[in-house]
This record gives C-alpha cells, structure tokens and sequence, in this order.
C-alpha cells in the first residue's frame, strides 16, 4: 500500500541524522552532489519537506512567484539560519513526521535516498539501502517527468538492477546497482560509473 513508505522515509531520515552526527564544519561545507548546495543545505532542504503540508506549500510556492527554485532556496536560507547543528537537531525531531508537500508518495521515498546520496557520497559515506524500495522508486521515476525529468532521462533504455530483481523499460541495457541507477535518473551523473552496459553512453549524452 503507498502508506508503506513511511517506515522506510522515516528509517532513512534516522541512518542520514546518524551518519551527519560529529561533522566538523568543514564537512558541513562540502559541496553536495545536488546542483550548488552544500551537505548543510541538502539536509535544511530535506528538512523543509519533511515539515511542509500541502496548504503551507501552496501560500509559500506563491509568495515565491510559483517559481520552484526561488521556492526551494528561501526554504533552504530558513531552515539552515541557525547551522548545522541546530539544523540537523531539527531534522532529526522530525523523524517521525508523514507530511509532505503536494504529489505522488513515491515522490518522498526519492527524496530520500537521492537526496541521502546528494549528502553521502562526498562526504565518503557509505550506505545499503532498500533495494526494492529504490527499485520502486526508479519505476517511479521511468514514468514520471516532475521536476527532475526522470521519464525523458532514461526513455529508450532498459534499466537493470545487478543487487535485486528489476528491471525497467525497453532498449540499449544499462546495468549497475539500483541506487546509482535511480541517481542517474535523477541526473546525479557521477554515479554512471557505477553503470555498464551499451545503454551507458547514451545516458551520458543526456547529462
């Protein structure tokens, strides 16, 4: 059932509060895979969807001219206004939370793992995570083109799992793990190293 997501959001939300805890600032400071936000601005912005409702969402998009990215950034600047520490003491007290901004559930369950990704990756962190949820998410992501253009990334391609049983779409074979799949659907396009098959280049074509 879709409900189904909260307990692996709310696992996740736990191990990336873990991972984050005795960062030194410099850590703080490194630059996330995520467009120019840094490790502390990853987790403000993850914070401010975690705390979002879709009424707050929809007064706030439009104080922001229904422009998404200027959306996202004052969300940002709000909730990484005290620092790291406190940011990360809020997200953790917000664990528990099952609210959203607007859209499909499977939307959060991406946020998280790409998002863990955006965070852990740099900073030399590693994680296992749900390989059927993050297979479920990269489904997702194959018919969906909101905001991150997941459809249009990978359309023509079929995406194999090499760590569960999964595989999407139909053409040129991409195979890897399925997190570096779903980041590279989510345009992270560092992680088609992980990634093989003849499928690969066409996706780097698509950067």
């Amino acid at each position: 059932m879709a409900d189904s997501i909260w307990p692996t959001i709310h696992a996740e939300r736990k191990a990336l509060a873990d991972d984050l805890a005795g960062l030194s600032p410099e850590q703080w400071r490194t630059q996330s895979l995520c467009s120019e936000w840094d490790v502390h601005q990853v987790l403000a912005h993850q914070l401010a969807a975690a705390k979002m409702t879709p009424p707050k969402f929809l007064v706030k998009f439009a104080a922001s001219g229904f422009k998404f990215d200027k959306f996202a950034a004052k969300e940002v600047a709000a909730e990484s206004a005290g620092g790291p520490e406190a940011t990360l003491a809020a997200f953790r007290a917000a664990i528990p939370r099952q609210t959203a901004p607007p859209g499909p559930k499977d939307t959060w369950l991406g946020e998280a793992f790409v998002h863990g990704e955006d965070i852990r990756r740099p900073l030399g962190i590693k994680r296992t995570y749900p390989a059927g949820q993050v297979a479920r998410t990269i489904a997702f992501y194959a018919k969906s083109n909101a905001i991150i253009g997941g459809r249009e990334r990978i359309a023509g391609l079929t995406l194999q799992a090499t760590d569960t049983d999964f595989s999407v779409g139909s053409g040129p074979l991409v195979t890897g793990p399925a997190i570096s799949l779903l980041l590279v659907a989510a345009g992270r396009m560092s992680a088609l190293a992980d990634l093989s098959g003849p499928g690969v280049e066409t996706l780097r074509g698509r950067a």
